[in-house]
């Protein structure tokens, strides 16, 4: 092709270099003619990795290193390449993910079973993407391309776009694989793409989705799970201990965040060490502070290295936000973190700024997105999803990012490094205002009646996350926030911000009331009142004291709820505070009548009833009026079965001859609704119609009971409040059986256990109940699966956890707290 390489003056010197096609004779002089004759035509050979078609083919490959799993990817790869020759067309695929997650190595091992397809060779160019040196120039690209494929270098123009159509021209004849590892940006691979049908891969930690135009197939690649961790780890070892000290190999990769790079680096200290046993490893990795430093090994790559890279690649403003989202207590979070960090005195910048600098981090690779959260609540009226089924979550209309774990001590370290004491702990004090102003922001949307006390957001303004006005949506971005909420309080408290753990935990209670996550509740307030005591504060403790004693009733400790609110009835007498001391009556009635003492909750119910509206609280003596009506309900049922019954049973068959308990629980259950509905307490209100229909049910008066129940069943759904709405269904399901209706008993009691199940992982009395009640219907066992795989079907009645069943209104006693 480029003959006139052979006249070039080379004297004394045998080589031919460059692409010649026929025979090439090396003489002494000649005198007259020279007349060559092709020999016999031959076999043709199999093009390898060891023998190329052509001598002269390129052959520019890296090694393939060890690769586990990825095979979806690859098959993706494969999907994308056949798809590609159907058209006859050149195949681009662009791999992009975090430093050390196994790029280059994923390229690699596609490209290398292409090459047997490819007798026009290989080419390779690390294009410096995350070079110090800045990334690499395409015209010494392609003039490194050029001279592999036989170009002399006389004859390589010197136009950038000449070479590069040259190229294109000479690899459409010559149909080869390319490999670009780590670009910078699609301009400068657009620039080294070859013609024909050629295979290009394309490596880099930034996502290039301006490739895409190009037909280019994105694959963006995840840290490995832990089973494909652990994998990589046993090869790289190579001896038994993997094997052998299996559950120190999990915990290992699990320090390594599943990022290859750290397994191998992890493995290889492991292999020059035979005789050290797994754990040793662990114990250093451990420690966050140095865990970037035991994941070096000398004179080789190492996680610190790869991320220093991305990190040097950053602009300064997109720098900044990297290292001060490490502060946050977790490693996801929304945008509106990202706001309230890159705050300060005079706010946040505007959303815009905030979202690009968000933009470069993912494209750097060093902020991933995070799952989005399933939306919206399904419907349901028995066919299709069912009736009050399982509770939907944050709508994900704020996009969510997570940093992988050795990612986020990268910055962390960083931060620590370069940014002053006061700025981090300024950064971290605006994290939490932000949850804190989002969480009382919620708060006023469901529970608009509940906050008393002020809340202390920070010095710097910071703007909450956007609910749109709508209490469904606020209450589900606090049930998805939930982790970070309690990670918030925990570090306020740690940190020196005792207000905000109190505070926090306070704003919290919507969320407990309504959906039961019964470990946190507690947790909430018992970190809660340890930081009110450490503040001094005595009218916060007698709050955590309250809020936190309902969710013991909740999980059927009555005694230790009990001895909570008679530690803030202790709390308000000496403050001299009339007001909280009435409230404490109602708390403690709940508790006395959990632990089957109903005269005495009866007394504290009527004396909250009388106290509360004198001291200016008609609200909360109308929730004490209702624990009453529950009271009454409570003996409707005891007479029914012959047994005592402290709590409610909302699925117990009420004779009508129970008349007198009946008749005033309907009075007083109609008396709180007057009082809750006219101010404004619709959650409250409908709690009451329950009790009303299930007194008309006890009274035979069978369409009052339906009427009252559905109504209350449809505000309670509008609401999301699955606890009360499956109250309301079991009451129906009651109904229902009265009536002789199993099918629609049968109906009803379903859509309240999943409600229950959907709740906590506890099981309800009240899901017992109605399992209970499945089991007496026709065809109904009742027997589906509680949590934790067990199956039950109780008696009418039977307790709560703790020995007691929880109380009419349980958590819905506190006056103040509902």
């Amino acid at each position: 092709m480029w003959g006139d390489r052979l006249g070039e003056d080379h004297e004394g010197d045998n080589q031919v270099s460059g692409t010649v096609h026929g025979a090439v004779v090396q003489v002494g002089t000649v005198h007259g003619d020279i007349h060559l004759a092709a020999g016999p035509p031959t076999a043709p050979r199999v093009p390898g990795p060891g023998h190329p078609a052509d001598d002269a083919a390129p052959w520019q490959l890296p090694s393939v290193p060890p690769l586990t799993d990825r095979a979806a990817e690859l098959a993706a790869l494969e999907r994308h390449h056949r798809t590609a020759l159907e058209h006859r067309s050149g195949t681009l695929a662009a791999i992009s993910g975090l430093g050390g997650v196994g790029k280059t190595a994923l390229a690699l091992t596609w490209l290398h079973g292409l090459c047997p397809a490819f007798p026009g060779g290989q080419l390779y160019a690390d294009l410096g993407g995350q070079s110090p040196a800045g990334a690499g120039d395409p015209a010494e690209v392609l003039s490194r391309f050029l001279r592999g494929l036989g170009v002399p270098g006389s004859r390589i123009p010197r136009a950038v776009e000449e070479r590069a159509s040259l190229y294109r021209s000479l690899t459409a004849r010559r149909p080869l694989v390319v490999l670009l590892d780590d670009a910078a940006t699609a301009a400068q691979v657009r620039t080294l793409l070859p013609g024909g049908t050629s295979v290009t891969a394309v490596t880099g930690r930034a996502r290039l989705p301006g490739l895409s135009v190009d037909g280019c197939c994105q694959i963006h690649l995840e840290p490995l799970g832990v089973e494909d961790a652990v994998a990589l780890l046993d090869a790289t070892v190579a001896d038994e201990r993997v094997r052998t000290q299996w559950k120190d190999a999990r915990a290992l990769v699990q320090l390594c965040a599943g990022l290859p790079l750290a397994v191998r680096v992890a493995g290889a200290r492991l292999a020059a060490r035979p005789t050290r046993r797994i754990t040793t490893l662990v114990r250093a990795l451990e420690k966050e502070h140095s865990r970037l430093q035991a994941l070096t090994i000398e004179g080789d790559r190492t996680v610190q290295a790869a991320l220093d890279c991305s990190y040097a690649t950053l602009r300064a403003d997109a720098a900044r936000l990297y290292r001060l989202l490490a502060l946050h207590p977790t490693a996801e979070f929304g945008t509106g973190v990202a706001a309230a960090v890159l705050g300060g005195p005079g706010g946040a910048p505007d959303t815009a700024t905030v979202v690009g600098l968000l933009d470069a981090l993912h494209d750097a690779s060093l902020l991933a997105d995070a799952p989005q959260p399933a939306s919206g609540r399904p419907d349901g009226d028995g066919e299709g999803p069912e009736p009050g089924g399982p509770a939907g979550e944050w709508d994900g209309t704020e996009e969510r990012h997570r940093f992988h774990d050795l990612v986020r001590l990268h910055a962390l370290a960083k931060a620590e490094t370069l940014d002053p004491p006061q700025e981090r702990r300024a950064a971290l004090r605006r994290i939490l205002g932000f949850y804190l102003s989002t969480a009382t922001e919620a708060e006023s949307l469901i529970e608009p009646q509940h906050r008393t006390l002020p809340r202390d957001l920070g010095p710097d303004p910071v703007t909450p996350a956007d609910l749109g006005g709508d209490p469904g949506r606020a209450l589900d971005w606090l049930e998805h926030e939930l982790p970070n909420l309690m990670a918030v309080l925990r570090t306020a408290r740690a940190d020196g911000w005792p207000e905000v753990t109190w505070q926090l935990a306070d704003a919290m209670w919507p969320l407990f009331l309504r959906r039961k996550h019964y470990e946190q509740w507690r947790a909430a307030h018992r970190e809660g009142l340890a930081a009110a005591t450490t503040a001094g504060d005595a009218a916060a403790q007698c709050r955590m004291l309250t809020s936190g004693g309902i969710g013991e009733l909740d999980m059927g400790a009555g005694e230790q709820a009990l001895e909570m609110f008679e530690r803030a009835a202790a709390l308000c007498e000496r403050l001299g505070d009339r007001l909280g001391y009435a409230r404490t009556l109602n708390y403690r009635g709940l508790a006395h009548r959990q632990s089957g003492r109903p005269e005495r909750a009866g007394e504290l119910f009527a004396r909250a009833a009388a106290q509360l509206p004198a001291l200016g609280d008609e609200r909360a003596g109308a929730l004490a009026v209702l624990n009453l009506a529950d009271s009454h309900l409570d003996a409707c049922a005891s007479a029914t079965s012959g047994t005592a019954v402290h709590g409610r049973d909302d699925s117990a068959v009420v004779a009508p001859a129970d008349s007198r308990d009946a008749v005033r629980a309907l009075e007083h259950a109609q008396a709180a609704h007057r009082v809750l509905a006219g101010k404004g307490d619709v959650y409250n209100a409908a709690r009451a119609a329950i009790a009303a229909g299930r007194a008309c049910l006890a009274l035979g008066r069978m369409g009052e009971a339906e009427e009252q129940l559905s109504g209350a069943l449809g505000v309670l759904r509008g609401m999301n409040a699955d606890f009360e709405a499956a109250r309301a269904l079991g009451a129906l399901a009651a109904l229902a059986e009265r009536q002789g209706r199993a099918r629609l008993a049968a109906e009803h009691g379903r859509a309240a256990l999943r409600l229950h199940e959907g709740l906590s992982g506890t099981e309800s009395a009240q899901a017992r109940q109605v399992r209970a009640l499945l089991a007496r219907l026709p065809g109904e066992s009742g027997d589906r699966a509680a949590p934790g795989g067990h199956s039950e079907t109780p008696d009418r009645g039977d307790a709560a956890p703790g020995g007691h069943a929880p109380a009419s209104g349980g958590h819905g006693a506190a006056p103040e707290e509902q």
